[in-house]
């Protein structure tokens, strides 16, 4: 498992909740996605730039566990680390905390490389392979 940890925070916008002001559950999987997003970034990796050459992530797996509830204007922190690297896909180990430290959401979510061409897993481009191994 990766020791490097990335976090990007997020917070919650009224867009995000349901009439009683709680994150709908579906919204922590954009927040996991911006979090895995802005990492890629940050590591130099620009999804825009990949899909020019025809590559493109797909999540196919996503197991999340809903701990605690999130609320409109919180200031969250999404915590992004890879649990598994291998040559077309990674795992993601993903969490959400609150302000006070407290674990809203969990997930451990699977992102392949595919070929857009072509609709089917590839291998990640040698650059990214290198970058996101350092990134470990």
């Amino acid at each position: 498992m990766s020791e490097t940890v990335f976090t990007f925070p997020v917070r919650v916008y009224y867009e995000d909740t349901d009439a009683g002001g709680i994150v709908y559950y579906a919204n922590y999987l954009k927040f996991f996605e911006r979090a895995r997003t802005e990492w890629l970034r940050a590591l130099s990796i620009e999804q825009d730039l990949l899909l020019s050459n025809n590559v493109a992530f797909v999540v196919t797996q996503v197991l999340m566990d809903n701990k605690k509830p999130a609320r409109f204007n919180e200031l969250l922190t999404v915590s992004s680390q890879i649990s598994t690297l291998k040559q077309a896909s990674i795992v993601f180990k993903q969490s959400i905390h609150n302000s006070a430290a407290d674990l809203v959401c969990s997930a451990h979510i699977k992102v392949a490389c595919i070929s857009l061409q072509e609709m089917k897993a590839r291998a990640f481009p040698a650059e990214v392979s290198e970058v996101l191994a350092r990134g470990r």
